[in-house]
């Protein structure tokens, strides 16, 4: 399977719980995770969050409530999710969505750390985006 590491666990179940606002995903480990949708909207492995390198980080705030509105498969090696803020440009693998969830108290600490230097909380709404293309994606 492309894009996966020999022996790498894959997902055996996915399941989106709409009304805690979680994606509980069974490993072929045995590993059980039940990933927020605002952890995985704040960590979108998307250009857009991420940026094209290290340092070009968009800090997310405002996503406390967001919701999955879409799931769609990628290939045999992840899925790309629909948020209810219109964020879709993501594509967790199932290695990044093995680490979300296995990672999660060591993401929401450094998360809140990243929040309280820039004076923000979980509940700020994302500042005014100004159209800027740096031609890998539309705006």
């Amino acid at each position: 399977m492309a894009g996966l590491k020999a022996g790498a666990p894959t997902p055996k179940d996915i399941t989106v719980h709409g009304l805690s606002r979680a994606l509980e995903v069974t490993f072929s480990d045995g590993a059980v995770f039940r990933i927020p949708f605002e952890l995985m909207r704040v960590y979108s492995p998307s250009a857009e969050v991420q940026g094209h390198g290290p340092g070009q980080e968009t800090l997310q705030t405002g996503k406390r409530e967001v919701t999955l509105v879409g799931l769609e498969p990628v290939g045999n090696y992840g899925v790309q999710p629909a948020f209810s803020d219109g964020h879709s440009t993501g594509i967790f693998t199932w290695e990044y969505l093995y680490f979300l969830g296995r990672e999660q108290d060591k993401l929401w600490a450094d998360y809140e750390a990243r929040l309280a230097a820039a004076g923000a909380s979980r509940d700020t709404p994302m500042p005014g985006k100004v159209a800027k293309g740096c031609g890998s994606h539309s705006h």
